[in-house]
């Protein structure tokens, strides 16, 4: 089920606590735990409905305008049955606790069988190592470049990226990948340790604020939230790329921590 970035923070807030979807059949079922870029959102409710039935605080609730706005965007594919999905924030990703999670030697040894499984069981023969590398080498780096410097497919690599995601190996950014001090840990118990520029200390950059903004902040050093709260939101506007959402965007999350944009 897919959430766009601003409803996505919305629910986190709890402003917004359902959707609505025309499907052929329900995607999703109760107890449902998505994993977004804002943490955990949970499917707490899944009924089909008729549009005539919608109301206004239907409309209210999903984040849209009116109703009439609501039944506007229910217009397209109406062959299809209308779905009410009820949604809640459930918390934090637990991935996010797991790549901070340095493994002892015992569990490095059993990651790295399953690793071999992996590596096994891939039509492509060994990738997983060679993926964990790569990614050391070129933290910040979008799946494309990275793809195409290993001679695949962008979206076949970013599926394969995502299972190392999964075991807390790697971290997905703004833009771009990087290894988890889980993966570090894996990786140089196989290698050896490496030099590495030190971690960026502070909170990283929403991926909610899309590419262009990302690009625009990290061309002028602003890597963290922190940094990003040193800067006026009127001269965060003034670099290219960083557009009115993305500066709502940033505001929200600045705000979850206590934070704001400096006075100009």
């Amino acid at each position: 089920m897919l959430i766009r970035p601003a409803e996505l923070e919305a629910i986190r807030r709890g402003d917004i606590d359902l959707a609505f979807r025309r499907w052929d059949r329900p995607r999703v079922k109760v107890g449902t735990r998505l994993r977004t870029a804002v943490g955990l959102v949970e499917v707490t409710g899944v009924d089909q409905v008729a549009v005539s039935a919608l109301r206004a605080d239907d409309a209210r609730r999903c984040g849209a305008a009116s109703l009439t706005a609501l039944k506007g965007a229910l217009s397209a594919r109406a062959e299809l049955p209308v779905f009410r999905v009820e949604l809640r924030f459930a918390g934090a990703d637990p991935r996010e606790a797991l790549r901070e999670a340095v493994p002892d030697a015992e569990e490095i040894a059993a990651i790295g069988a399953w690793l071999d499984r992996l590596d096994t069981s891939s039509a492509i023969g060994a990738w997983t190592r060679q993926t964990l590398r790569l990614i050391d080498a070129n933290a910040e780096v979008r799946a494309p470049e990275l793809a195409a410097e290993v001679g695949r497919e962008t979206a076949e690599f970013k599926r394969d990226v995502r299972k190392l995601k999964e075991r807390g190996l790697t971290e997905s950014l703004a833009i771009g990948y990087r290894l988890s001090p889980r993966g570090e840990a894996v990786l140089d118990a196989e290698d050896g340790p490496r030099s590495r520029e030190p971690r960026r200390v502070g909170t990283p950059l929403p991926r909610t604020i899309g590419a262009p903004a990302t690009a625009a902040l990290r061309a002028a050093d602003l890597h963290t939230l922190e940094s990003v709260a040193t800067w006026s939101r009127g001269d965060l506007a003034a670099l290219r790329g960083v557009g009115p959402i993305a500066l709502d965007r940033l505001a929200a999350a600045l705000a979850e921590r206590g934070l704001g944009f400096a006075v100009s």
